[in-house]
């Protein structure tokens, strides 16, 4: 987990608003070298949605708004971890055992955010529960407040407290407020095998999101997500960045600085060595040009992939512009080997 005290916290809300394990190898059975292909996602200049890809045929499968979901339940058999929402630079401090629904002080507490590349042990929740003799789970009832991050413009979305009750036969019990005080939401969300995670707003009175498409039928999630940069001295802090994150159902990634893209063959890319952490793409393959004032594609870099259906694909970025100079819209081209 990345880890904010209540100091930096002003200091990096204050940034935010002034800017915008390996597995083995699978047997591929022989195919025809795909045809090369370009595409241009929408995320737009303030980076507010989110696009799902699929990279065998069907290329967007589905977009959100980045805001519309607070929390993400597990919905693997023995999945308990529950994350937020870092698209909107989300973070959270464990209170420990206080009465629930009063006001809440949060002075001096430490502010957690979730790991970018999708570390199970490094979340801002952590374990929240004790394990029953029949194996349920059952809540250590410490209240947790949540700081819901910021919105495409930079606006505060606000602040709730939440204690996670339980986890019963394949559903997440749990109630949440305002972290100053006010009317208490009992809230249930029951797992579906078909998604890694399963989504809930706050608002409306607390609402499951199907955001995520079934975890069979996409690759790459166009987004903005929080990670972990350092200063010029080493010194660690959170920052909201913009990029892709991979399905963390069986697609890895392989990054190749040394290789044309043309030249690069199935073969070569059997000899990779990948990764499967979901910012391993991420969001260095741009940097910002102070002296153009706009951002610049990283040149000569290029990223296999190995995807959820098994097959090597060859990826690189080509720009971040539309036809009217708007940022917001990667370009990319890729081709299955």
């Amino acid at each position: 987990m990345i880890r904010l005290n209540s100091v930096w916290s002003h200091f990096f809300l204050l940034i935010m608003l002034l800017t915008g394990c390996f597995k083995e190898d699978e047997i591929v059975a022989p195919h025809p070298r795909g045809d090369a292909k370009s595409d241009t996602i929408a995320m737009t200049s303030t980076y507010k949605y989110q696009v799902y890809y699929n990279l065998d045929s069907t290329g967007t499968v589905s977009t959100n708004l980045k805001m519309e979901s607070d929390l993400a339940f597990e919905c693997s058999a023995d999945g308990w971890h529950i994350l937020l929402n870092t698209a909107s630079f989300m973070y959270a401090a464990d209170l420990g055992l206080m009465p629930f629904g009063i006001p809440q002080d949060t002075v001096g507490v430490t502010w957690w955010f979730d790991r970018s590349d999708g570390n199970p042990d490094s979340t801002a929740i952590g374990i929240w529960f004790d394990v029953t003799s029949d194996g349920d789970t059952i809540s250590n009832q410490h209240v947790y407040a949540i700081n819901r991050g910021l919105d495409d413009l930079g606006n505060p979305l606000g602040f709730m407290q939440v204690i996670f009750d339980s986890l019963k036969n394949g559903s997440f019990y749990f109630r949440f407020a305002p972290l100053l005080g006010g009317e208490t939401v009992f809230a249930t969300v029951p797992k579906d095998p078909a998604v890694n995670y399963l989504y809930f707003s706050f608002d409306e009175g607390g609402t499951i999101r199907n955001l995520e498409p079934q975890k069979t039928d996409w690759d790459l999630l166009f987004t903005q997500y929080t990670t972990l940069l350092f200063t010029d001295i080493g010194e660690a802090y959170p920052y909201l960045v913009t990029g892709v994150l991979v399905n963390r159902n069986g697609v890895e990634v392989a990054k190749d600085s040394l290789n044309d893209f043309s030249t690069i063959t199935f073969d070569m890319a059997q000899q990779l060595n990948y990764s499967s952490n979901l910012d391993a793409i991420g969001y260095d393959w741009k940097y910002y040009n102070f002296e153009a004032g706009s951002y610049t594609v990283t040149l000569g870099v290029s990223y296999v992939i190995r995807n959820h259906s098994g097959f090597y694909y060859k990826l690189r970025f080509v720009g971040f512009y539309n036809d009217l100079g708007q940022k917001g819209y990667p370009a990319i081209e890729y081709q299955r080997l």
